[in-house]
Order: structure tokens, then C-alpha cells, then sequence
């Protein structure tokens, strides 16, 4: 019997088969017992013709609820930015679409262009010497900034703040136990990192301070001033784990201290996809380029001085012997840092600057409108970004269910992720968002008192 999506026909199986010296396909599966063995067919409906499967899936699709039906403030790591046109029509081309790893550069030219492009950006975003090819996202980033700084130090303990990102610091301490890293958790103080801890738990065995900033709870911390802290132990790091797209607006952290910058590329014109694939990002100074995970694109001329690109640092295991090797890192995320470098292109200094000011100019618009329904009260104090948390008089589930029967994808509920904070509620506003869906949101939660 043939199938209508498979074009093999009765002839070309029995020419197979005659070539393999086989009677039967079920001659293929002899090896396999018999009672692990189908007996009949598949318990399946009939197939459909194309137009009719093309009827079916629609159908199905039509059924989910995406960002184009529902303004989105649910934000914890992946937001709902604005992807430019550009990005999916120039990253879809084939050249781009297809490309793999550029081991031969004399014909991996447009890769290793891109790549190169991307980490230059990225070097000049976070005001530091030096990007590599991107790793997988946020999480992995900080799992590699923690190694490189025990690596360089030859220490073993990395201080982590718990207004990390509760996955990014799950991911990380994943890799550090293989890696017999000691994670200790700094503790928080009014939603930022507590800087007396820090001095109180820094010593001589700390390789590295990792810090984010705007941090899961949407605050802006005192980089500078744990840097400063950090660097009073013998070749402690500081690492700070950023949102490249606030860069547009907020200091540079090359500018502050800072040895390795890190963060999620996502809001830099990636779409929420699930989550994922999404983008790992990694900068940092020249004393740690030996230690840097992954690639390091370069850019030289050619025998007839054209300018030209090379695979300039590679100290990964697919390349040298695995103990000397810096990372297990076996990729980097080529399609998605070209989707990043195509959206920074686009929006260029001035466009990025602004897209940020958006999104913090509604953030606060969204704050005060939600304090004045007297539903909420801060939960904590001080400047914030694109992000707030807020203590809410009614069960966080109750509101995101309200929210959602008036066509709105509510925030994130905290005490899923820190139990001190049950009945708290984190809200996110980027540039997508308008005032009516704003004040939209505030009526649909005034409904319920």
C-alpha cells in the first residue's frame, strides 16, 4: 500500500529490498523479539488529503492564544519585544538559514563575518574588550562566567546574589557541581544585594561575584560599588549578569568595574519561540581571553589585502585536547546571534536608546496606575527598569485569571520562585505596550473590587 506523503513506490521497495537480499521489510526487524513486535496496524484515523490536513491544523492553531491576540505584561527572563521586519526577512536567507560551522574560512566568509559583526556590537554595548560566539542563554552564560573566574583564579567559591534569576542560578549550580564549584547565595536587602553580606562572606577562597542588574525583580543594583567590594579579595571577578536591550539606556558595565558581563539575548529582537532557542551572551576584559569559552572571530586581509575573516581563538574540545579545552561548550547559537546583530543594526545607538526609554517611560506609567486601584502596594523600594514587583491584596492566581478572561497575559507570581514573597506579583512593560492596554489592565483589576 502506498502512502500519499511518501513518494517510494511498490517497485522502488522491491528494488531495495532485492539489493539488501531481502524478502520482506519485516525481514529488517529480525533481530527484534517478536513480542516486542507490533502485531497489525497502528490504531490510526485515515489520512487526509493536503487541503484537508492544511483545514485541520489551522483549526488547531486557531485554538492557542498568542502575543498578537493578547497584550502581554509577563515578563521573569523573556519578553515581548518588537522584532523588526528586517530581522526574520535577512536571517531567513538561505546563505544565513543553512550555514554551520565555519571551519574552513576561505568559504565560511558571510558566517564568519556575521559573527564577528555580532561580537563587536556586543563588546561595544557592554564597554568591554572582548565577546565570544554566544552560548546557548542567560543561564549557561553565568555557569561559564563562574568557571572562567575559577579557572583564571585557581579558587573555587563563586558568591551569588539571590536576586539572580532563580533558573540562572539552578543552571549554575548544576555545572558547579561537576565542576566541585562552591556556590554560596548572598542575601537580599529591600530587593537588591545585600552589600554587607558581600563583605561579610568575600575572602581569599572567592574567585567571583555574580550580581544581575536590573536584577529577576526588575531593580537596578550599585554595581560599582560590589565591584569595588569584590576586587578587595585577591583576584576576585565580578561578574554582573545583564538585559543587553536596558544597555540602550543604563551605563555601560565595562564603565563600572565589571571583568565579565553576561545576559540573555532574547529582548535583542528574538521571539519568545516557547523559550527557545534563545541567545547566551559573554563579554569581558583581555586578561581573561584564554579563558573565554567558545570562539573568537577575527578580522585580517587576505593574500591580495582584501579584508577578510578568521577563526582567530578556538579553545574548545572539538578542537584541542579536551583536558586543556575551556568549556564543553559544543555550539554556539550562530542563527540567533545573527537575529541579534540585525536587530541592533537596525535600531542602531539612537533607536536602541529609545526602544528603552519606552519601555521604562510605560513601566512607571503601569506602576502608579496599578498603586492608585488600591489593590497593590510596593514590594520593594527604589529604581527600576522595565520591571516592578508589587504586593497584591488578592490572590496573585485570582488577578491572572481575571486578566486573562479580559484578553490580557497577567504578571509572574513571585512566590513561585522566593516563598518569602507570597501574594506578590512581578509585572513587565517593554515598548510594545500601549497606554489603553494599560489602563485596560487597571480597569479589568478595579472590576474586582
Amino acid at each position: 500500500m502506498t502512502h500519499p506523503y511518501i513518494p517510494g513506490t511498490q517497485e522502488d521497495k522491491k528494488a531495495m529490498l532485492e539489493a539488501l537480499g531481502l524478502e520482506s521489510t519485516q525481514d529488517l526487524y529480525k533481530s527484534i523479539p517478536d513480542k516486542f513486535r507490533l502485531d497489525g496496524l497502528l490504531d490510526l484515523p485515515e489520512g487526509l488529503s493536503e487541503l484537508d490536513l492544511d483545514k485541520y491544523l489551522r483549526g488547531l492553531a486557531k485554538m492557542n492564544k498568542t502575543l498578537s491576540d493578547y497584550p502581554c505584561f509577563l515578563g521573569a527572563g523573556a519578553y515581548d519585544h518588537y522584532q523588526p521586519s528586517l530581522v526574520d526577512a535577512l536571517s531567513s536567507r538561505s546563505e544565513f538559514f543553512t550555514a554551520y560551522t565555519p571551519y574552513q574560512p576561505e568559504i565560511s566568509q558571510g558566517t564568519l563575518q556575521s559573527i564577528f559583526e555580532f561580537q563587536s556590537l556586543i563588546a561595544r554595548l557592554t564597554g568591554m574588550d572582548i565577546a565570544n560566539a554566544s552560548l546557548y542563554d542567560g543561564g549557561t552564560a553565568c555557569a561559564e562566567a563562574a568557571i572562567m573566574a575559577c579557572a583564571k583564579s585557581r579558587k573555587s567559591e563563586i558568591l551569588v546574589s539571590k536576586a539572580l534569576a532563580p533558573s540562572y542560578r539552578e543552571v549554575l549550580e548544576t555545572y558547579a557541581k561537576g565542576q566541585n564549584i562552591n556556590v554560596r547565595s548572598l542575601e537580599i536587602k529591600n530587593g537588591v544585594t545585600d552589600l554587607e553580606d558581600l563583605r561579610a562572606k568575600l575572602s581569599n577562597e572567592t574567585a567571583g561575584v555574580l550580581i544581575q542588574s536590573p536584577n529577576f525583580f526588575g531593580l537596578l543594583e550599585d554595581v560599582e560599588a560590589a565591584a569595588e567590594i569584590t576586587h578587595g579579595a585577591k583576584k576576585a571577578a565580578m561578574i554582573l549578569s545583564t538585559d543587553p536591550f536596558s544597555l540602550g539606556l543604563l551605563r555601560a558595565p565595562g564603565d563600572m568595574g565589571v571583568d565579565i558581563v553576561v545576559g540573555e539575548g532574547q529582548s535583542l529582537g528574538l521571539p519568545l519561540s516557547f523559550g527557545g532557542p534563545y541567545l547566551g551572551i559573554l563579554a569581558t576584559n583581555k586578561s581573561f581571553m584564554r579563558k573565554i569559552p567558545g570562539r573568537l572571530i577575527g578580522q585580517t586581509v587576505d593574500k591580495e589585502g582584501k579584508r577578510s575573516f578568521v577563526l582567530t581563538l578556538a579553545a574548545r574540545e572539538q578542537h584541542i585536547k579536551r583536558e586543556r579545552a575551556t568549556s564543553n561548550i559544543c555550539t554556539n547559537q550562530g542563527l540567533m546571534a545573527l537575529m541579534a546583530t540585525i536587530y541592533m543594526a537596525t535600531l542602531g545607538k539612537k533607536g536602541m536608546k529609545e526602544a528603552a526609554y519606552q519601555a521604562t517611560q510605560k513601566a512607571h506609567y503601569a506602576y502608579d496606575r496599578l498603586l492608585e486601584t488600591g489593590l497593590f502596594e510596593p514590594l520593594f523600594e527604589g529604581p527600576f527598569f522595565l520591571e516592578f514587583a508589587l504586593k497584591s491584596k488578592i490572590d496573585p492566581k485570582k488577578v491572572n485569571e481575571v486578566l486573562m478572561e479580559g484578553g490580557i497575559i497577567g504578571g509572574y507570581d513571585l512566590g513561585r520562585s522566593y516563598p518569602d514573597h507570597q501574594g506578590a506579583l512581578l509585572f513587565a512593560v517593554t515598548e510594545k505596550r500601549t497606554k489603553e492596554e494599560i489602563d485596560q489592565m487597571v480597569r479589568l483589576l478595579e472590576g474586582i473590587a
